[in-house]
């Protein structure tokens, strides 16, 4: 059973260990030089950003972090995808429901689509001004 709950400070290095492993698994596009200093950005992120966290058995297996309507940040453990982790989470977040997914991680983008989720636009680069198009979604 998947159990959310809102993410604690003692979260931080599992939430870390999720990111790491799902961006590994799904953004081979990432030069490693960007992935080397997008990590402790990252690691900033997860202790200190109001995050929603998706426990399985009491472990942590994703988490979410929104700002009202847009989807921000989901990351879910490559060993629990599939199992409605993600879906879950994304229920959560009021409706219309935005986010912006990398256009080469084409995994997340057929989840968002499978979700509902449709293409209203696109940017050439990250919002980090890095050469990686960004897809901007909605759900209504």
């Amino acid at each position: 059973m998947i159990e959310i709950r809102a993410g604690r400070p003692d979260d931080a290095d599992d939430l870390l260990r999720i990111w790491r492993a799902a961006v590994d698994a799904s953004h081979s596009f990432l030069s490693p030089e960007d992935r080397a200093a997008i990590d402790p950005m990252v690691a900033g992120y997860v202790r200190e950003a109001p995050l929603r966290v998706a426990m399985i058995d009491g472990v942590p297996v994703a988490f979410m972090g929104t700002t009202g309507q847009k989807i921000g940040a989901l990351f879910v453990d490559p060993q629990y995808k599939g199992r409605g982790v993600g879906q879950r989470l994304t229920d959560e977040v009021p409706r219309p429901a935005t986010v912006d997914v990398n256009e080469q991680n084409e995994a997340a983008v057929a989840f968002y689509r499978h979700l509902g989720f449709e293409v209203t636009g696109r940017s050439a680069l990250d919002d980090q001004g890095r050469p990686y198009p960004l897809l901007h979604l909605r759900r209504d």
